[in-house]
């Protein structure tokens, strides 16, 4: 069973709500949120990405910015522009892309629920990120940002979430850069708090979907707090880290693409030879070709785009990592045709997020930088929910989430 809780958020007054939200702290570098914070000193940046404070190149590791984020984080409590909420509650968060809504609960996810394996995860975690995270909750003593859960669609939740949703929001607004709308709503009713309680103790998993370093540094440091504390303090709050839970049926996976610097001993005209060994290649000209379904590729190679069908037999369809299209790609292409073994290391991969579209390939290749481009077919909530419970690990720079959950909306303090 999942166990969750409602929690006292740390919320920006209504009328303060836009100055202080921003983008989350990994999708954007250290200049990237010096430019967006500009002179906002209410921009939750100087929190989440407290190096911006000092002076350009300053390690954004050094202990005095990690510092900065705990005397930043008590100014924007002394100065009202967060305002924690007078009773535990849960919280209800919509965000809507392209005429599409996903409505996720805001909620305190138990530590315990992740270390026992109840909260899945589909991929590895790397140390340096996950002990930077946790020195972050450590200093502020605080979830700062949610982690994106995503629970088996839910009929009785899904009910209240509608009832919530048709009502009034508390914000509502359309965040910079992406140009998505934000909505929030509180959910303080008692009954419907015990009824939320209930629906989630009732599912045996919930699965991570994006924010696993985050979720690892939340969990790892609830665990150190109920060590120090020597005792069994079941409702403590830091046995608990805010996270944002939707219906996986709500949820859109973007297609997440490769670029590739150089063909290796290969020309062109052999590449496309040798590509025909696994998959039936089919010339598609210069318009923009998008992967219609699973097993599909499209390559971009010389200003022109082929289509790829893998053939039969050539991968194992009964493996839940295997017939990942990533697994594909990366065993008869990268690694087999490439030598690309190491899709984290390797410097002659980079890796383009559906939501910048085909474009993109097609600019990097055609200004020189890149040689060719690989667009997949998007992976499935169902593929993710699939291959955690299987217990094994998705492979590197498979999936990309999008919208991606807003920061500063509500914190979840651990004392």
């Amino acid at each position: 069973m999942a166990l969750v809780k409602p929690f006292k958020g740390l919320r920006p007054p209504k009328d303060l709500v836009e100055r202080v939200e921003c983008r989350p702290y990994d999708v954007l570098n250290s200049e990237e949120a010096r430019k967006e914070a500009g002179h906002n000193e209410m921009s939750l940046y100087h929190i989440i990405r407290p190096e911006i404070d000092f002076p350009e190149g300053t390690d954004e590791h050094a202990p005095c910015v990690y510092e900065k984020a705990a005397e930043n984080f008590a100014k924007f409590q002394r100065n009202g522009w967060l305002v924690e909420d007078d009773k535990p509650m849960y919280y209800l968060y919509a965000q809507t892309m392209n005429g599409r809504t996903q409505h996720g609960i805001v909620l305190g996810a138990s530590v315990a629920d992740y270390l026992s394996g109840v909260i899945k995860k589909h991929e590895l975690t790397r140390q340096d990120k996950e002990e930077d995270r946790m020195k972050h909750v450590r200093v502020t003593d605080a979830n700062v940002e949610p982690v994106f859960l995503a629970y088996p669609d839910n009929d009785i939740l899904a009910s209240i979430i509608r009832k919530y949703a048709d009502a009034p929001p508390l914000y509502d607004f359309i965040a910079p850069v992406d140009g998505f709308r934000h909505r929030f709503w509180l959910i303080p009713d008692d009954s419907d708090i015990a009824v939320i309680t209930r629906e989630f103790a009732s599912m045996p998993s919930l699965y991570i979907a994006d924010g696993h370093h985050r979720t690892a540094a939340a969990a790892l440091v609830g665990q150190e707090k109920a060590r120090e504390h020597g005792e069994i303090q079941k409702d403590a709050e830091y046995n608990y880290f805010m996270a944002v839970c939707f219906p996986a049926g709500e949820l859109t996976i973007l297609d997440y693409n490769r670029v590739v610097k150089d063909l290796g001993r290969y020309t062109a005209a052999d590449f496309l030879t040798a590509l025909e060994s696994d998959f039936e290649v089919t010339c598609m000209g210069a318009d923009e070709y998008r992967p219609a379904r699973p097993h599909e590729f499209s390559l971009y190679l010389e200003q022109t785009w082929y289509r790829l069908r893998v053939l039969p037999g050539h991968f194992d369809a009964q493996d839940p990592v295997e017939v990942l299209d990533v697994s594909i790609s990366s065993k008869l292409i990268l690694d087999k045709l490439l030598g690309i073994k190491d899709l984290r290391r390797d410097k002659r991969i980079d890796f383009v997020g559906g939501l910048r579209g085909l474009s993109e390939l097609k600019r990097r290749c055609d200004s020189g930088e890149m040689k060719m481009a690989l667009a997949l077919y998007p992976v499935s909530m169902r593929q993710i929910m699939d291959l955690a419970d299987s217990g094994k690990i998705m492979p590197p720079k498979a999936t990309w989430f999008e919208p991606k959950l807003r920061s500063g909306l509500v914190i979840h303090k651990l004392s």
